[in-house]
């Protein structure tokens, strides 16, 4: 007979079980305790935060705590990353609904998603970052770095499989756009989504490719 469940001896079926449960137990766990990160540093701000508060607000021990984060800051940087994961999830759903050849609705629809981006944070409390200026810088460095990383190795690849890519230093470039942008969102949170497109488009030397500016379409 195959390695059926059946074939397994009840004792090892159960344990298998046990430790299934042990294991979906354990992320949500993790799952509070970085809520309580969240609603601590939101709440009371980085200055309150403390892995006593934490575990206070999350209804487990210090010994738990410690389990799943060597420190305070891994816990941050995990909120953090997290963070991160929800901006990459969302131009990773932006990137597979775009047209391929729209280059101009490409540009239409990611304007308005660096904006929101900004607002929404991903959960991420504005006092983690708003604080710190370490932390924010870091923060900030993390997500444009994978950001640009990832446009470069999706975006871009399929641009230059039907046009010519007219910027040099490629994955720098975007880091800077990226970089800049993120903070100009920031500080001028009403910025028309039209602006934003056309500093993107500009920057990267495709405004020839828009309504706007057709004149300055490279001749293939």
């Amino acid at each position: 007979m195959g390695d059926t469940y059946a074939d397994i001896p009840v004792a090892d079926a159960t344990l298998a079980s046990d430790s299934a449960a042990k294991r979906l137990t354990g992320d949500e766990r993790r799952r509070e305790i970085l809520d309580a990160v969240r609603t601590v540093s939101s709440e009371l701000g980085v200055s309150h935060l403390s892995v006593s508060a934490v575990t206070k607000r999350a209804g487990c021990t210090r010994s738990l705590f410690y389990h799943y984060f060597a420190d305070m800051d891994a816990a941050v940087t995990a909120v953090m990353d997290e963070a991160i994961d929800g901006f990459i999830s969302e131009l990773e759903q932006w990137n597979a609904s775009r047209t391929v050849g729209d280059i101009e609705g490409a540009l239409d629809t990611v304007a308005p998603l660096f904006k929101r981006l900004v607002a929404s944070g991903h959960e991420l409390p504005s006092t983690l970052t708003s604080s710190s200026g370490a932390l924010y810088g870091g923060f900030l460095h993390n997500v444009v770095q994978r950001v640009a990383q990832y446009i470069c190795d999706t975006t871009v690849v399929d641009f230059v499989a039907h046009h010519e890519l007219r910027i040099d230093h490629v994955y720098e470039t975007f880091y800077t756009l990226i970089m800049g942008l993120l903070m100009y969102i920031r500080t001028h949170p009403d910025v028309p989504d039209e602006t934003v497109k056309e500093i993107i488009a500009s920057t990267l030397h495709i405004e020839g490719y828009t309504a706007k500016y057709p004149e300055r379409k490279p001749q293939n």
